[in-house]
């Protein structure tokens, strides 16, 4: 339970995240998770269990730790680990997985070599681009031609006598790391700030915490013998077996096609809208995940409903368009209509604004800490057991904005744009993904426009000139594009776990900084070193020959002046949304019960709610009908089936994985997830 602001005092005793033998086991883990994400994701392919936001290998690595540790505690019983450090194992094993996945380094490495290698007489990418492009910022020379050695061999792999060209890769790693190191310690600093406020005033659930709070806790999670542990409850293993015969269905249906295959992608597009005009609705697909049915059982009815009702809105609204034979573009690099995608502009920018109106009171404690002012109509705000003072906060996230800007301004871009495109890129777009997984439980974080798509109301991107448009490709490919593993929400995820578990969060900052710097040297050493040796050309398509791509061939249609230009009638859908929002932020202030949230809207058009969509309906289906029939006690007796499910679908997924992992070409069920 959450003590109330400013009754700090009456918190059980908390304890330090700092334990020698944590962080020593916790290094190890965090190497086996770095080797294991980049191995299954790079080279097989097939099972993607490193890139969400409660990645299903951390899940996996710490079922066996627990398992092993009920053999231990038969024998030896002071071996075992305690809750705090399993906690801390736990941590280093989240961060370790996002980074190595899709928060960094599986977006980063490909961006630098993407241009010289994919450069063609066809493309011109050598004429707009390689002036632009500084020498320190990729491992190959911008001055030579395409397709030079370090990213031919990247690329194609490695030839009999050759070797890895580390050294070309020194300075633009290092020149790429003070960057990451500015972003991370940037959400950090955020995380800290939002913290008080979502976890405490606002009482956000953070669903994605809950499974393993349950696993770390034990029997430890049960004050006065109240219920049964989570590991023993028969609740927890019928919902387990559910996911466990599916899957175990369609992992041998892959080995021996006699056994029966079950379905959980259904094509809608190909099923009810495959003939024209009505091919061209959106993606529609259906995708059955336990896992996600499970997470979403947790969250408000008002918010589940909202986010399913509000997706399907977004595919009435391509029927309609169709309908009346208007012809829409879809937003640059992203999947839904350029009217969808401006209404959800408008969406975001009013939320954030409307989450910055109600912390006022929050905000305005953190702004007196970090300038050491006195207020003698309200306390100062006790920040003794946050990660980071509120003074470093604050002022750390101030000066990481202002030098990553200046960095990029390094890389070419102006600086004032750079501004632009940090802020946009952290205090809106990264504040909604952190919202969507704090309250909303979404497994996956992914966006649906780029600061560029908000310039472009007011400014031609053409006129930005090649310079600009050569660093925001960069941006585009590394920071905006595919927001999957999105390190801000495992630093929020992490500290609200610490209060189930009573560690003080003040001594996670040595924790962060040694799994962060671990995982990169370990993920990075492999990222490089796998595609000389297999070549990338091989590995998992769309890390290597797709997002980067699509970043820089962004950019070379708006310098070739091919870009479609935005219409009167994105510029009306940009005001609706702001309008609709506004109305909703009002109305859910004013009457009780009433059904939309307004997340729902932000959401209704990322791939996080293409692939979601299903199982938010399933879950809010379930939920009202256990509410209505059972009341609480019903709904908080079905919480171990639902938890339990999610568990079944991440083992499933661990277990396919394995046998990948000695053979890459192993036949694997495909899961819900893409």
């Amino acid at each position: 339970m959450v003590t109330p602001p400013g009754n700090e005092s009456t918190e059980t005793p908390r304890v330090s995240a700092l334990s020698l033998k944590a962080l020593f086991i916790g290094v190890l883990c965090v190497a086996a998770t770095c080797s294991l994400v980049t191995y299954a994701e790079l080279v097989v392919g097939k099972i993607q269990i490193g890139y969400m936001q409660m990645p299903p290998v951390v899940v996996g690595i710490l079922a066996i730790m627990l398992g092993g540790q009920a053999v231990l505690r038969r024998f030896a019983p002071k071996l075992g680990l305690k809750m705090h450090e399993l906690y801390t194992i736990y941590v280093m094993m989240l961060l370790a997985s996002m980074v190595s996945s899709r928060g960094i380094l599986e977006k980063l490495i490909p961006i630098l070599v993407v241009t010289n290698y994919f450069a063609t007489a066809e493309n011109g990418w050598q004429q707009k681009f390689f002036h632009w492009i500084p020498k320190w910022a990729v491992p190959w020379n911008p001055d030579g031609g395409i397709k030079q050695f370090v990213t031919a061999r990247f690329y194609d792999g490695l030839r009999p006598g050759e070797h890895i060209p580390w050294a070309l890769w020194i300075i633009p790693l290092c020149a790429w790391g003070v960057f990451v190191a500015l972003l991370l310690f940037a959400f950090l600093c955020m995380a800290v700030i939002l913290r008080r406020q979502w976890a405490d005033h606002e009482r956000l659930t953070f669903p994605l915490v809950q499974l393993p709070l349950e696993m770390i806790r034990g029997e430890s999670a049960l004050p006065g013998g109240s219920r049964e542990p989570f590991l023993k409850n028969n609740l927890t293993w019928i919902g387990f077996m559910i996911p466990a015969v599916i899957f175990g269905l369609k992992g041998l249906h892959q080995y021996a096609p006699s056994f029966p295959d079950v379905t959980t992608d259904f094509d809608l597009n190909s099923l009810l809208f495959s003939q024209p005009p009505y091919d061209q609705v959106g993606f529609f697909h259906i995708y059955i995940s336990f896992m996600a049915i499970g997470f979403f059982y947790l969250l408000p009815a008002d918010l589940l409903f909202s986010l399913w009702f509000f997706f399907l809105l977004t595919k009435v609204e391509d029927l309609l368009c169709i309908h009346f034979g208007y012809v829409a573009t879809t937003m640059p690099m992203y999947g839904e209509k350029t009217y969808q995608g401006y209404q959800i502009i408008g969406c975001y920018l009013t939320i954030v604004g409307y989450m910055f109106y109600t912390a006022r009171p929050h905000l305005k404690k953190v702004w007196m800490a970090a300038t050491h002012l006195r207020d003698r109509k309200s306390f100062v705000i006790d920040d003794s057991n946050e990660t980071l003072p509120y003074s470093v906060a604050f002022w750390g996230l101030i000066c990481s904005l202002l030098l990553m800007a200046e960095w990029l301004h390094l890389l070419g871009i102006s600086y004032f744009l750079a501004l632009f495109q940090v802020v946009t890129a952290l205090m809106v777009i990264g504040l909604i993904m952190a919202r969507s997984t704090s309250e909303a439980g979404m497994l996956l974080t992914e966006t649906s426009f780029r600061p560029i798509d908000i310039y472009r109301m007011v400014g031609d991107p053409f006129k930005l000139g090649a310079q600009n448009l050569t660093g925001l490709a960069f941006m585009d490919g590394f920071m905006l594009r595919d927001q999957r593993g999105l390190v801000l929400s495992g630093f929020l995820d992490s500290m609200k776990l610490a209060d189930g578990v009573h560690v003080r969060r003040r001594s996670l900052i040595g924790v962060f900084a040694l799994s962060l710097v671990v995982a990169l040297a370990i993920s990075g050493w492999m990222q490089i070193s796998l595609p000389y040796r297999l070549g990338a050309i091989q590995m998992y398509g769309y890390v290597y020959s797709d997002n980067p791509v699509r970043a820089f061939h962004f950019a070379s249609s708006t310098l070739s002046h091919t870009l479609p230009g935005l219409h009167l009638w994105d510029i009306f859908n940009f005001v609706l949304g702001i309008a609709v929002t506004i109305g909703m932020v009002t109305l859910r202030s004013q009457l009780a019960g009433f059904p939309f949230h307004p997340l729902g809207y932000a959401l209704s058009g990322s791939w996080t709610m293409m692939v979601f969509w299903f199982p938010c309906l399933i879950a809010w289906l379930l939920k009202t009908l256990i509410l209505r029939y059972g009341g609480m006690k019903l709904y908080s007796q079905m919480r171990p089936l639902f938890l339990g499910m999610v568990l079944g679908e991440i083992i499933m997924a661990v277990l396919f994985t394995a046998p990948a992992l000695v053979n890459r070409y192993t036949p694997t069920p495909n899961f819900p997830w893409p």
